[in-house]
């Protein structure tokens, strides 16, 4: 991983914890895989404890692994640097990602509540003019507010079933789109279960937490933008590629959705973008997963992770290869 995030990945305890449970490769950690260092530290290597900027792990560095026995990685998706091949050798994955949802779906909970009482454009407005009068220059119909919001969730990932507990503070109606969620299922969320189309023609707020796949990849196309009522809010703190920035847009530009956006396609939109200027969208940085003192939760989930490995317990946090097709 990245040499930079090791102190924040794993805090003074998480590190004492690791050092107690593994012979760690001195220095600690590598940042790529291609020095004689590297060849001294995969030779040996049972575990390789990665996280953000771990290098590719395909067929050609496992030949060079051969005691490796598992992957336990102190970040989100494994899917960037992590081949099949590693399955295919009977490694053994594991992630963070459990603990990565909980920012993101906090981020989105505070977006819902801003975005629901329009505080982006009076915001905007009163830095403007001064003046806390400002509610009556914004449409009477598009006011949302909190109480009885109809919250449509497109996808139950971990981040999505998250947002739903989440959604229990402010009381809302949930529905949810996942076609892998079952009616039983959708039960014990305490949501109703419904079509795409259905969602987000019917809901306040429709917030996305699906993965980017080539069977989610433009899912909030033109069409089901146009199904969205005047003033719905749209939370994207998934993948930009999702939603089709060019509809979505059309319809932000005119003032007849609200838009919190912390993934675009592309990200970053170029400079002259107009959803950079729009008083109705709230951009931000891709911020919403973990930052600063958060991302020491992944570090701690990985370091548990280790300790079950090591008394030859199966992991709390798998990643299956079966699972990898419709997962982040």
């Amino acid at each position: 991983m990245n040499p930079g995030l090791i102190d924040d990945v794993f805090p003074p305890e998480a590190r004492a914890r690791l050092e107690e449970l593994a012979d760690l490769h001195v220095p600690f950690p590598l940042k790529e895989f291609t020095s004689p260092q590297a060849d001294e530290a995969l030779a040996r290597a049972e575990v390789l404890l990665t996280g953000w900027g771990c290098p590719r792990i395909d067929g050609a560095l496992l030949e060079r692994a051969p005691e490796l026995r598992a992957v336990i990685h102190a970040a989100g998706t494994v899917k960037t640097f992590l081949a099949p091949a590693a399955y295919e050798r009977g490694i053994v994955v594991s992630s963070a990602a459990e603990a990565n949802a909980v920012p993101v779906a906090e981020f989105t909970l505070a977006a819902i509540i801003m975005g629901a009482k329009r505080a982006f454009p009076l915001a905007q407005l009163f830095r403007a003019r001064r003046t806390h009068r400002t509610a009556a220059d914004l449409d009477r119909q598009h006011w949302l507010g909190t109480h009885g919001l109809t919250v449509g969730v497109v996808g139950a990932s971990r981040i999505g079933r998250r947002v739903i507990e989440l959604l229990r503070v402010i009381d809302a109606e949930v529905l949810l789109y996942d076609p892998y969620v079952s009616a039983a299922e959708a039960e014990q969320l305490g949501v109703t279960s419904a079509a795409l189309d259905t969602l987000v023609a019917t809901s306040d707020v429709v917030t996305v937490h699906a993965p980017d796949t080539p069977e989610t990849r433009g899912m909030l196309d033109a069409r089901r933008i146009a199904l969205m009522r005047p003033g719905t809010l749209l939370v994207n703190t998934a993948r930009g590629p999702l939603v089709d920035t060019v509809a979505l847009t059309e319809h932000l530009v005119s003032g007849r959705l609200d838009a919190v956006l912390d993934v675009t396609d592309p990200e970053p939109l170029p400079a002259g973008h107009p959803l950079w200027e729009l008083p109705n969208v709230f951009l931000t940085p891709h911020l919403a997963g973990a930052q600063g003192n958060e991302v020491g939760r992944l570090g701690t989930l990985a370091v548990d992770e280790l300790e079950r490995y090591a008394h030859g317990a199966p992991f709390a946090h798998p990643v299956r290869l079966a699972d990898l097709g419709r997962i982040a």
